[in-house]
């Protein structure tokens, strides 16, 4: 079924009338990708009727990946053929071989073009190696034609974090046509950890202009996550400028940008909808409301007066409450029995008023951890105090994190086995440091070097849960398969992993389990865990020892819930914060040279320690008791 994406639904205007860009929403990026696959094939074969070519301007990235599978499902299993389509893609690093995994001729080839019936001929992509001299002439030729072919009639788009569309930077003009560009340096920061390290990453790119893109006859734009959602609402919402290039787009008449729910979360409509239209109020949309009236007017929750909300759109809430008295009152009790010193429940007290229930008072507890660090960086607090108030606790790491580890690190280690081990000459160690030395993997390690680097993390993980105080049987690695590549990018996840998962949940019979819930993990390793565990938890829920099992998600070391969004914040203390901390340093590979920091240059530890006290000051703020640190969780219900 094709469905039209081209305009929005009459009626709308009131919720929209900040937006200057038509975009559409959608509950995840799946099935947001299969409607704009659809319209692609749409147009294909309204092309094909009319005996004319289909000339499709595509882009890279990960935003584009599933609209690439489900065209290729379409030609595979419902016939659509391509043999009318001529491709022109946005852009490629430079220099860059077409060979190198890490070019966009290698990605589109890997993801549609070896899949699909297209004539190969018709496939155009910048080309990344060609000598200096001969880019401007070829930036010509490549305009020319486009330009031949009538141009483009369907512009597919992601979005970087600069607002760069294509690799048009901040700066580029309106009128830009294809060109050799330098890469700003929050671009090549994020394509790092695809790099192996930002010194490893291109410092120019060829790309089609800004003007290139806006003679297309339909634009698509595509954005996924949180990560993306503050550049959107600033292009979507703000005013048209070279510094966020993508806000030219507002000035195209056929563009539509496809959006996520987490991606489009800053826009006015979802983030402060009662500034855009009447609300029905219940129980979450009074807290989020009532937080951000009390930052936005800086006053605790218990001061805020009728004129308040009145004055910032709130006035049919009051109608509904009666009084701001009242309803301060009650969203401050509201938001009080999220904080909790007892994350495993308190024994013999009145849990009628706390996120945890009292009995079992000893329980059994899973945390997962997508990484071997993630549980002491995003619940360090947590993990030891659950240990000291006498719970059974358990951590599974579900993935070795091998990829992590720098072959400086790698190295390090490896010379030292082989410095103490008693016959160097047959030790197996020095091959493992001659492939290292060598330094001709690349992009995927060797078997032995990815063993190597496990094995660090391993005994890392055991050190900073020994130090919590969790003995060494109660850690489990759980390897999960579709992490096993040796390089950044990863299998799907299949059915042997979520296997893993459910076993270990079934050998433990858990009453709680701790899970990453932060999808801003740069090489987006936390999401396949995660994804993992929910179809764990299907597959199990009518187990009869899940009905006494509740589920929480933490956030990892890139983001924390909002206040709204919270179910449990756990109070740390100054002694636990250093706890913590130091828990976090047993993970040495990890420290000073991070290869997978995301948009934080600091080191873990830092940001971790830096966020829980954001948080304990956010409380603070509301009016609540002034701690050092807190710990953030969310509940999920299955």
């Amino acid at each position: 079924m094709i469905v039209d994406i081209s305009y929005r639904e009459v009626g709308k205007f009131e919720e929209t009338r900040y937006e200057k860009i038509h975009n559409e929403v959608f509950e995840d990026s799946m099935s947001a990708s299969k409607i704009v696959a659809q319209e692609i094939a749409q147009l294909i074969l309204q092309k094909q009727k009319e005996n004319e070519t289909c000339v499709l301007g595509l882009a890279t990235g990960s935003s584009p990946i599933k609209v690439y599978e489900e065209l290729v499902r379409l030609y595979e299993e419902e016939g659509l053929s391509f043999y009318n389509v001529v491709t022109f893609n946005l852009d490629e690093y430079y220099p860059m071989s077409d060979q190198n995994t890490q070019s966009y001729h290698y990605f589109m080839h890997q993801h549609l073009f070896d899949h699909i019936d297209i004539d190969p001929r018709n496939v155009n992509i910048p080309g990344g190696s060609l000598d200096i001299d001969d880019v401007h002439q070829y930036c010509i030729d490549y305009e020319i034609k486009i330009k031949e072919y009538g141009g483009l009639d369907f512009q597919l788009l992601g979005i970087g974090r600069t607002g760069h569309v294509g690799f048009n930077e901040p700066g580029s003009h309106y009128n830009s046509g294809t060109r050799i560009i330098t890469l700003d340096h929050i671009t090549r920061y994020d394509a790092a950890g695809d790099f192996n390290g930002i010194e490893n990453v291109p410092r120019k790119a060829v790309t089609m202009g800004i003007g290139t893109i806006m003679k297309a006859k339909r634009i698509v734009l595509l954005g996924w996550g949180h990560k993306k959602a503050e550049i959107l609402q600033q292009t979507i919402e703000g005013e048209v400028t070279s510094d966020v290039p993508a806000t030219f787009l507002q000035q195209h008449k056929n563009t539509t940008f496809i959006l996520d729910q987490e991606a489009a979360s800053e826009l006015t409509q979802y983030k402060t909808p009662w500034l855009v239209k009447q609300c029905i109020w219940d129980e979450p949309l009074k807290r989020k409301a009532i937080v951000w009236l009390s930052q936005m007017v800086h006053k605790p929750i218990l001061k805020l007066t009728d004129k308040d909300y009145n004055d910032h759109g709130m006035s049919g809430l009051l109608v509904e409450e009666g009084s701001a008295y009242d309803l301060n009152i009650k969203m401050f009790y509201s938001l009080q029995k999220t904080i909790t010193g007892w994350p495993g429940g308190k024994p013999d007290a009145d849990d009628s008023k706390r996120p945890e229930r009292a009995l079992p008072v000893k329980k059994r507890v899973l945390i997962f951890s997508p990484h071997p660090d993630d549980d002491v960086i995003s619940m360090g607090g947590t993990f030891s105090r659950l240990i000291e108030q006498g719970h059974e606790v358990h951590v599974a790491y579900q993935t070795s994190g091998n990829i992590a580890v720098t072959d400086e690190e790698a190295l390090k280690f490896v010379e030292v086995a082989s410095e103490i081990s008693e016959n160097k000459a047959t030790t197996p160690f020095q091959e493992v440091i001659d492939i290292i030395r060598s330094n001709t993997n690349e992009g995927k390690d060797p078997v032995a070097v990815r063993n190597l680097k496990a094995a660090i993390r391993k005994y890392e993980s055991y050190a900073a849960v020994r130090y919590l105080g969790l003995p060494n049987e109660h850690v489990h690695f759980l390897n999960m398969p579709f992490y096993e590549t040796g390089e950044v990018k990863k299998d799907p996840l299949a059915i042997k992993d979520i296997s893993i998962i459910t076993k270990i949940i079934k050998d433990i019979q858990p009453h709680q389990i701790y899970a990453a819930g932060d999808l801003a993990d740069p090489h987006g390793t936390h999401k396949v865990c995660l994804d993992a565990i929910i179809e764990g938890i299907k597959i199990l829920k009518k187990e009869d020892f899940m009905n006494d099992c509740r589920v929480w998600f933490y956030r990892g070391a890139w983001h924390e819930w909002e206040i709204h969004d919270i179910d449990m914040a756990i109070p740390l203390s100054p002694d636990e914060l250093v706890r913590k901390r130091n828990a976090i340093l047993f993970h040495q590979s990890q420290k000073d040279k991070v290869m997978y920091k995301g948009d934080d240059s600091r080191e873990f530890w830092m940001r971790a320690e830096e966020r829980n006290k954001a948080t304990a000051r956010l409380y603070d703020a509301l009016g609540y008791a002034d701690y050092e640190g807190i710990e953030a969780f969310k509940r999920y219900y299955f």
